[in-house]
């Protein structure tokens, strides 16, 4: 199973991208589908997730201006990101818990490689 991430970019403040994650290889199901984040010199931390069934988490200084959205048909997430800061500026990771088959006992971690976002001032 891999994971891929793409959609990171160069923006202005104020302007928009969507990050996309899709996992590929053998997937039967996925529990958790999240994004991370990481600025230089700081921790990761926890961007958006969304767990299958329809619950969404978001962090504090996100939330009204991003959004996640998954499409399990496809082995997806998504991350809408409007109104974007300079602050939010760092590599951008996903994470999913996989359950690669139906005789796997239960689900494994993954995470994409990062794309990174880079919003000017």
């Amino acid at each position: 199973v891999q994971l891929q991430a793409f959609g990171g970019g160069l923006v202005q403040a104020g302007g928009s991208l969507r990050l996309s994650c899709v996992a590929s290889g053998s997937v039967f199901s996925i529990g958790f589908m999240g994004w991370y984040r990481q600025a230089p010199g700081k921790q990761r931390e926890l961007v958006a997730a969304a767990i299958r069934g329809g619950t969404t988490n978001y962090a504090d200084s996100v939330k009204d201006r991003f959004t996640i959205s998954r499409d399990d048909a496809k082995n997806a997430v998504y991350l809408q990101m409007n109104s974007l800061k300079p602050e939010d500026t760092a590599v951008y990771y996903c994470r999913a818990e996989i359950r690669r088959s139906v005789r796997s006992l239960g689900e494994e971690n993954y995470w994409g490689q990062g794309t990174l976002v880079t919003v000017s001032s």
